[in-house]
């Protein structure tokens, strides 16, 4: 059973961090929560609250699709082009700085395609862990496999890497589940499309979004029991 008021920490790549003028998925998990939970009986944390600025070509927008969306409910640890590899080095800190005890994770394209490959990347899923443990040794995490991508449908050997990555994804959270400090592979979104659910074969538009809050969510429903089946807020 999962703690009574979890603390979630969103961690991600592009996709989570969004861009100004987006809903984001986090957004759509925010109303979720609210829904399921209830106000005050959890938080979302983090170090960062901003969406990345295609002008500025920075993470300096507060300009969400919702301005209603509130400041508390915004915190993150996501970040364009950033991935594994980036991640692991801070979550330690984000963890213990921000008391969060439940890790959903949605990180890999960016470290396949331009970073590491997929031996590599599960050595930094591995750090990345260990990291986020050694803050909170009874942290939860969630994590999501490398989704659909327009890159890997235009090129076979990047679908067979992401494939690869996301077979020793599922294995490496088998081999480190652990009583204490349990680990949950989240189903990608099903039917998930890129030519409807995406802006550009990559980013998340409003379907994707609800998608890819709905994997989030099953994955805690049906695993630990925590919060209800997903559906999407008017």
């Amino acid at each position: 059973m999962a703690a009574m008021s979890p603390r979630f920490l969103f961690v991600g790549d592009s996709m989570t961090i969004g861009s100004a003028g987006e809903h984001t998925w986090r957004y759509r998990m925010w109303q979720h929560l609210e829904a399921v939970l209830g106000p005050g009986r959890y938080g979302i944390v983090g170090p960062r609250t901003t969406l990345y600025d295609h002008e500025a070509g920075a993470p300096v927008s507060t300009a969400y699709a919702d301005p209603a969306f509130p400041g508390p409910a915004r915190a993150h640890l996501a970040g364009w082009g950033e991935g594994w590899l980036h991640m692991a080095p801070v979550v330690g800190d984000a963890v213990a700085e921000s008391g969060a005890d439940v890790l959903l994770v949605s990180l890999g394209l960016i470290d396949l395609g331009f970073y590491t490959n997929s031996d590599q990347t599960v050595e930094n899923v591995r750090a990345f862990l260990a990291a986020a443990r050694a803050a909170n040794p009874r942290v939860r995490a969630v994590l999501l496999p490398v989704i659909p991508n327009v890159r890997a449908e235009e090129e076979p050997p990047f679908a067979a890497e992401c494939a690869r990555f996301n077979e020793l994804l599922a294995k490496t959270v088998a081999d480190l589940d652990d009583g204490a400090s349990p680990l949950l592979l989240a189903s990608p979104p099903a039917g998930y499309d890129l030519r409807t659910d995406t802006h550009d074969g990559t980013h998340p538009g409003p379907s994707g979004e609800h998608k890819l809050a709905a994997a989030f969510a099953t994955a805690l429903h049906q695993g630990w029991d925590l919060g209800a089946p997903y559906r999407p807020a008017r």
